[in-house]
This record gives C-alpha cells, structure tokens and sequence, in this order.
C-alpha cells in the first residue's frame, strides 16, 4: 500500500473555498455539532450538582474547568480533528466505515480479521443507545430551564419533553429538507448566544480564565483522588458528540468540519463553560442550574426557546445519523435487509427507516419517564461514546501502521496519547453502570448479537446454498446435450454467490422446463468502499449457451439499483432490453435445527425470525414488481 493513502481524499477532490465553503460550515454547525453544542445544557452542572457530585469550592471550579478546557483541546481539536478525520474512506467516516479501512467485512470471507470485525461492530451498536438517550437529555435539560423561571412548570417538564419528541419523530417520514434550511442559523444564534452569556460573567469575574493553566487540573485530582478521578466520568459529557464529526465526514468533508470548530464551536463553548463557572465562583448556589441562570430573568424564556430549538436540532442529527449507520450495517451484511425510503428527490443521503424511527421514538420516551430527570440521565449518558471513541483509536492504529506506514515510536507517541485519555474517561465512567450506564452497554450487546447473528447466519447459508450448489460446467454440458425449449426474452438469475448455478434456476428448468434465449447468472456485491464509480460497476463474462456471468459492485452508501446497473452492461457487449427482462429470484424458507456447528439453537432462531421480517429482494434492489418470478426452497440451518 502506497504510502499516499494518507492524503487520499485530498485527491478524490479539492477542498471547497470562499463561499461555497462558509455554506457548508454554516450547515455542518446544526448537523455536526448539534449534539456538542447543547452539553453546556448539563454537562458543568453535574460535576457539582449530579450523584458524583463535588463541593463547588473555588479550586474545585479551576480545576473542573481546566479539565474540560483541555479535553475539548486534546481529544476534539487533537484526536478527531487534527488525526482521525484523515482516516477517511474515499471520504466516508464512522466506525464502520473505519472498521472496514482495518479489515475487510464480508459474509463470507477469510480475510478479515474476527477481533477487529467483532470490536467495529460493537462499536457501531454502542452508537444506537448514545442516539437513543440523546434526543431525550437533550430535550429534557432545555425545558426543565422553565423550573428555573417558576416552579409551577415542574409537573408538566416531563409531557412537554415527551410531546416535543414525539412530534420530533412523526415528522421524520416527511423529510427534513425544508426544515434543515434553518438548522445552521439557529444553531449559529445559539452559539453566538452560549459566547455572549459566557462573556457576560467572565468580565465579572475575569480569575475564572486562570484555569486554561493545566496545573489547576493536577492539583484538583491532588486534592480530590478518587472523588476527583470519578469527576472524569461527568467531564466525559463535554466531548459527547466527538465521534458525530467523523460519522458526518461524508457529508462535509474535512475543511468546513475544522472550519466550523475553530471559529465558531470551540470559542463559544469555552467562553460559556468559563462563563459558567465564573457564576459559580462568584454565586456557588447556582450549581444546581448554571447555564440558565446565567441569563438575567427576562431573557430566561426565549433562553428556554432557543435551547428546545437547538436541543431538537442535535436530536435530528442523532436520528438521521442512526439512519446512516444502519443503512452502512445492511449494506456490509450485519443487518437485514430494512425499509428505507427517500425522503428527498435530490439528496440520497436523506432517508427514512420506519422501523428505527419507531424503536427510537418508544425508547426516548421511556427514558424520559423511566430516568424522569436530566441529572438522572446523566449518569447513563457518556459510557457508549467513550466505549466507542477507545474502540475507534484502536482501530486508528490499525490504519495509521497498515495504511499509512507509521513507526511504532510514531504510534505510541500520538495515539498512546489518545488510547490514555481514553481509558482514564472509560475507568471513571465504570462507576455510572449501576446508575443507568447499564442501559446503552444493553442496547449495544443487544444489537451486536443481532448483528453478529445475522453475519455468522448469513455466512453458514453461503455455505449451504454453495455446498447444494451444482457446478456451472456439468450444467451447461447437459443444456449442450440436452437442449430445453428456448422462449424469446432475458431471465436474470439473482445468487448470492458467483460459483455455482443459483437454486431459482435448477428449479425453474425443472418445474417449467424451459429456458430464456439469454440468460444471465448475476450476482449483485458490496464493496468496502463508499461508492463504486459507474466504469468499474459492471463486469460481464460470456459462458456458453447463450449463458452470460455479470457481477455488478456497489458501494457501501449507495442504494443498489440493479436494473439501472444493467444499462451498463451494452458498454461491456452485453445489450439487455429492461421490457424483455424477467427477474428469477430464490426465497429461502428456513427452519432452525442443531445443523450449522457453532451456532446456539437460540441463534438459529433469532437469525430465522430476522429473516422472515427482513425486506424483499425485489424492494431492495429496485427490481419491477411486475417482472419478478420468486422460487422457494426450504433449507434447515
């Protein structure tokens, strides 16, 4: 591997410039940095206010602050911004799209390597219960700033919080083109607002910007120990949506990410964090709600407006990102297939899923009435993104030796660095697992069984369909000797695998006992990149008998269309009329039994009961309704 790699997406096309960039930094604002944006709702609050809270003395405040200043340096400015946004594939990030960078993810395949698939995977299931418990802090800690301008509002906290979210979800099957104008300038007035209020208290109490100094930081885990180590687990909540700007990468590109941070973001989140804690130096009673009571009473209700609109903002990039990665997840064979649909007609990235809406929507609303408070929350919150950014400086190293062919002292010296802050936020948030962090650790070991599940399922029925499979040269030697009826028209056999003569074919001839004049045995692949430019889509191979082999490539982000990809094939002297074209398919019926070794029963029947709800070849690959015909065949597993 070339030692170019590196700098590979700076080839794939020029950094945008001028205007064109200060647009796309102004939309990264509401989609990237939505769910970073609303921690300064919460995350100072519970270093002196939550279950691990610590007493709000003057040393305690610098060395809290210095902590989060540095944090908010080392692992966003440095790690993601500065390191892991380079690790992109042709422009795609994640860590699924990091995963398959490291090794290759295929259901059959003997090349990847299991540890680094098993902790990639992990990794992305993680993500579903931070997306999950996101929309619901959020929104809960921005209307629960109405108990600061009167308590009368504490009782209906949790329905306004509920009805806001469920309005939030129903809206998803509409699209949010129209609606995603807005998302940039309204997150760039909340952030100008979080620099204003923060400017405000610092001119106040102008000492507070002594804790940039790192030795305030030492000298609070001196003073404090383990109370202070444990403070880490609460700190964790300022770099929440850190791995939010690599999963956007896609969408952006490097330079307004970076742009964004640095001119907007990061000043405006520093100065309200030390704006924050110049209240609490000055006023140590405010700690119970600092953000909102850094703003005079009039502005408090437009503050609590302004914060439920930013909080919805950063939720609808939680969601639209949870679409994304189970979209990545089907198409590299660790999920089944799903409905999806298009939600724009210019846009393919804009897409809908039903079924992870819904699941999204019950559970946001049962965190809200199960946690019933922010603080509450809190504690369950943190756990899965720091799993997953360890995951992902793990899988760094893998690119950064492999791909692009550092030294091990290179290694060590720069991500050693990362992996350490990482495990320090990982140990101190080991204690929030009996206070609620047990909940996203169960929806990612939930959702990597399913996945793993579905990999190791799909992979033992390669097996068996290529096992039973008859080998291609005796069949077209018996269609040689023993010629069936020829009817005029094309036949597509659709199989999974390339070697062997599909089920629906072996079926078709000896049910019908005939054969189109032109028949193609196609198989339909997902590469390890992002997209597949259309000059290498297709691949067609001429056999005998009027027989063709195609292979048509599609990315991981690209919806397979398979009748568009056949229009490809006149360059490759295969021309195919799409009126004359019939689609054979084969529908596996699966019965579970103790018949594929190393697989639970238990599995078995999980991975039956994901298929028979899985979404129809025909759906998925864009095929006519009306000109499909599906075989079925029943196979123990």
């Amino acid at each position: 591997m070339s030692s170019h790699v590196e700098s590979h997406a700076h080839e794939q096309a020029p950094d945008p410039q001028g205007s064109y960039l200060l647009t796309l930094s102004l939309a990264a604002l509401g989609v990237v940095y939505g769910d970073i944006g609303t921690s300064p709702l919460y995350a100072l609050r519970e270093c002196f206010h939550g279950p691990h809270a610590i007493p709000a003395t003057p040393a305690n405040i610098l060395g809290v602050l210095s902590l989060v200043f540095w944090s908010l340096i080392a692992v966003i400015s440095g790690k993601y911004l500065r390191y892991v946004l380079r690790a992109d594939n042709q422009g795609e990030g994640g860590i699924l799209a990091l995963t398959a960078l490291a090794t290759p993810i295929k259901i059959v395949s003997r090349t990847e390597r299991w540890p680094l698939v098993l902790l990639g995977i992990f990794g992305a299931a993680l993500l579903y219960g931070d997306g999950m418990i996101t929309p619901a802090i959020s929104v809960l800690s921005a209307v629960e700033g109405l108990q600061v301008a009167t308590p009368i509002f504490t009782p209906y906290v949790q329905p306004i919080t509920i009805g806001i979210l469920v309005a939030l979800f129903l809206i998803q099957s509409h699209g949010t083109a129209r609606v995603g104008l807005i998302f940039g300038p309204v997150t760039l007035a909340w952030f100008g607002t979080l620099a204003v209020l923060g400017i405000w208290h610092i001119f106040r109490v102008p000492g507070v910007l002594a804790a940039i100094n790192p030795s305030y930081a030492v000298r609070f885990f001196a003073l404090n120990q383990l109370d202070g180590y444990l403070v880490l687990g609460t700190v964790v909540l300022v770099i929440t949506g850190g791995e939010s700007l690599y999963v956007d990468l896609g969408h952006f590109g490097r330079r307004p990410i970076r742009t964004a941070w640095f001119a907007v973001v990061l000043p405006a989140l520093l100065l309200n964090y030390f704006g924050q804690g110049a209240l609490l130096l000055s006023t140590p009673e405010a700690r119970t709600n600092p953000f909102f009571l850094l703003a005079p009473p009039w502005m408090l209700y437009p503050l609590v407006g302004l914060a439920a609109c930013a909080t919805v903002i950063a939720s609808q990039a939680v969601i639209s990102g949870a679409f994304s990665i189970t979209k990545q997840a089907v198409q590299l064979g660790l999920l089944p297939r799903l409905t999806m649909r298009h939600t724009s007609s210019t846009e393919s990235g804009q897409i809908y899923m039903p079924a992870v809406n819904w699941l999204l929507m019950i559970a946001c609303i049962l965190l809200v009435i199960g946690f019933r408070s922010s603080s509450n929350l809190a504690a369950a919150y943190g756990i899965a993104v720091i799993s997953t950014m360890t995951i992902t400086s793990t899988m760094f190293v893998v690119v950064t030796r492999e791909r692009w062919h550092w030294t091990r002292l290179k290694v060590a010296a720069i991500v050693g660095v990362f992996f350490a802050i990482d495990l320090a936020f990982l140990g101190a948030n080991l204690v929030k697992i009996e206070h609620g962090g047990w909940f996203p650790l169960l929806i990612g070991v939930l959702i990597f069984t399913m996945m793993t599940t579905w990999k190791r399922g799909r992979r033992a029925l390669a097996g068996l369909m290529f096992a039973g499979a008859r080998p291609l040269d005796e069949f077209l030697r018996d269609i040689a000797t023993n010629p069936p009826l020829r009817v005029p028209g094309t036949a597509v056999f659709m199989s999974g695998s390339a070697a062997g003569v599909p089920s629906a074919l072996t079926h078709n001839l000896k049910h019908n006992q005939v054969l189109h004049e032109k028949v193609i045995l196609l198989t339909a692949r997902t590469q390890q990149r992002p997209r597949v430019d259309p000059c290498d889509r297709v691949q067609v191979e001429p056999l005998a008998c009027g027989f063709w082999r195609a292979t048509i490539d599609f990315g991981f982000m690209e919806e397979p269309n398979v009748p568009e990809a056949m229009q490809l094939m006149s360059g490759a002297g295969l021309h195919v009329d799409p009126r004359t074209v019939t689609y054979f398919l084969g529908r596996e019926t699966l019965i579970a039994s103790k018949k594929v070794p190393g697989m639970a029963l238990w599995r078995e029947k999980l991975f039956v009961a994901m298929s028979r709800n899985a979404m129809t070849a025909t759906n998925y690959f864009s095929l006519p309704p009306d000109r499909v015909v599906e075989l079925g065949t029943q196979l123990e597993i």
